[in-house]
């Protein structure tokens, strides 16, 4: 892809991933591909911010060159190490030997970690500027959103703040801007990244924005370094995070489960029409067969987590613990709980399901239900009394 103006002076010089289809080894499913976005501002001095994944070097030197001459590159920024955006940085370095980098301490560290670098690097904080010329970036330091080393850069004339990983999505297109595309699917995409990534920072992300507030920075566009840049609504996306950052949800349950005969499964799904019948939403997934990243998007606009698995050796079936392990690390604000399940000998999975729930910050609002081999019709009809009480309380929750 081409490099693309952003406003006179700022271009895309990035690289679409079209095949990606897993992130961070495989703990990210990316089923649309990806982006690497970088920046390149032409100025009385020349800036490039962030770069690409090393395997797409030469499409974001060929997109430079297309613009400049590579070698005038003074200033480069670096908002975040993480190799998806560093990843070029050695050979980019090469072309440009004498120019400045851009970044915070911890930044520092790691890039000379990462790469070995021998370079002029300028620390900034919080308040910082380069100036350009005609225009300035401001630099707004980030810890742990998502790395340690993480900050945005912020240019007023054009009031574009480039975020780096905040305000991001996995999503591959010939497009590049938010009026472009199908606004579900980016917001769609955009939910996904937040839960699976930016989740456990919400408090972080919540003073940050009370931060960009406070310093008056006026957005008119948000470039992020993955997915679409948000040029006819960034209110929409900053409006979200507020949401997500603070727990805020739908009346919804989502229902995960595994089974091993159908009866997990036949209580699943009578919970799921109790929960139903009190005017609430309710999604049901079989995690045996659905992507739990998909999952915890999900869970992400959702006020009741409910999980239910058949008991094997006395515990949960194995597909089950990636997901609960997934819910405590990401700490999901916000939420009540229940679990379920079956068993034949002497149960095990549910007192798991409550242990592992209860470690990720759920508050389980009700003793778990548990049934032996094969549901009767009289157990059903208690499944769905239960998911009717699950649905009361979803109500009441604030």
């Amino acid at each position: 892809m081409p490099p693309v103006q952003i406003a006179e002076g700022i271009h895309w010089v990035g690289a679409v991933d079209w095949n990606i289809r897993f992130f961070h080894g495989p703990a990210y499913s990316t089923h649309r591909g990806t982006t690497y976005n970088a920046y390149l501002i032409i100025d009385e001095k020349i800036a490039l911010v962030d770069t690409v994944f090393r395997p797409f070097t030469k499409e974001l030197i060929a997109n430079i060159s297309a613009l400049v001459d590579p070698g005038k590159i003074e200033d480069i920024v670096v908002n975040h190490i993480e190799p998806d955006h560093s990843g070029a940085l050695p050979e980019i370095i090469k072309l440009c030997p004498d120019a400045k980098i851009y970044c915070t301490q911890k930044a520092k560290e790691g890039l000379i970690k990462h790469y070995g670098l021998e370079c002029d690097f300028q620390v900034v904080k919080t308040g910082d500027e380069l100036n350009l010329g005609k225009r300035s970036i401001k630099f707004l330091e980030a810890p742990m959103l998502h790395w340690p080393d993480s900050m945005f850069s912020y240019i007023e004339k054009e009031q574009l703040l480039m975020p780096n990983d905040a305000f991001g999505q996995h999503l591959a297109s010939s497009f590049l801007f938010d009026d472009q595309v199908d606004e579900h699917e980016v917001m769609d995409e955009a939910a996904k990244y937040y839960a699976n990534i930016l989740y456990p920072f919400s408090p972080l992300v919540l003073k940050k924005l009370e931060e960009v507030q406070k310093l008056g920075l006026k957005i008119k566009i948000i470039a992020p370094s993955h997915g679409i840049i948000w040029r006819k609504n960034p209110e929409k996306i900053i409006q979200a995070y507020l949401k997500w950052a603070k727990g805020e949800a739908d009346n919804k349950a989502v229902i995960v489960y595994d089974t091993m005969w159908e009866s997990t499964e036949k209580m699943a799904k009578a919970i799921l029409n109790g929960i139903v019948a009190e005017g609430a939403e309710a999604k049901l997934y079989k995690l045996s067969v659905t992507d739990r990243n998909d999952i915890i998007k999900e869970v992400l606009n959702c006020k009741a987590i409910v999980v239910g698995s058949s008991t094997i050796n006395n515990d949960i079936l194995p597909v089950m613990a990636p997901f609960l392990d997934d819910l405590k690390g990401l700490k999901p604000k916000n939420k009540i709980g229940a679990a379920f399940g079956s068993f034949g000998w002497g149960g095990g999975a549910v007192k798991t399901i409550e242990e592992k729930l209860s470690s990720a910050g759920v508050n389980l609002i009700m003793e778990g239900l548990q049934v032996r081999w094969v549901p009767t019709e009289e157990e059903i009809s208690r499944c769905y009394e239960y998911g009717r009480q699950i649905g009361q309380k979803i109500k009441e929750h604030k």
